[in-house]
């Protein structure tokens, strides 16, 4: 027997699928939405730089790690994340955009989304600015 075969697995670790995003293989990208649908906000939160910034749809942004993880902790309880597809560019100044598209899942509904990311050369996320793909009526339906 392994090490790897001695330890236990958790129901939080055994619960979690593996991110895989056609056309990125940026690590601290894939552990984003790994944390995120592990419900592990403090470890998305770790992933952004000191003042880096959440962009949520129809929300203030949130600029730093605590405010980042308090915000999480408060609308992102139960979401599954999946991401699809996305495209990373090289920056001048040695950052790196990247799009990723794909759909979120909540409690009450489901919804295509594009998120946006700038990452630094430390491999910290910069921001993060996340965009709801639906109609107007549709928005309106989701309303709280």
């Amino acid at each position: 027997m392994t090490l790897a075969e001695d330890l236990p697995l958790t129901t939080e670790s055994a619960s979690v699928t593996e991110i895989k995003i056609e056309g990125i293989t940026e690590p601290v990208l894939v552990r984003y939405f790994e944390t995120l649908n592990a419900g592990d906000f403090q470890a998305t939160a770790a992933l952004f730089a000191p003042q880096g910034t959440m962009y949520p749809p129809f929300e203030e942004p949130k600029v730093g790690k605590d405010a980042i993880a308090a915000y999480l902790e408060a609308e992102a309880q139960g979401m599954i994340l999946s991401p699809n597809q996305g495209i990373a560019e090289t920056l001048e100044d040695g950052l790196i955009d990247i799009k990723v598209s794909g759909k979120v899942q909540t409690r009450w509904f489901g919804v295509n989304v594009s998120w946006s990311f700038v990452i630094n050369s430390e491999r910290e996320i910069l921001e993060a600015t996340i965009k709801l793909l639906a109609s107007p009526q549709e928005l309106l339906s989701m309303k709280k």
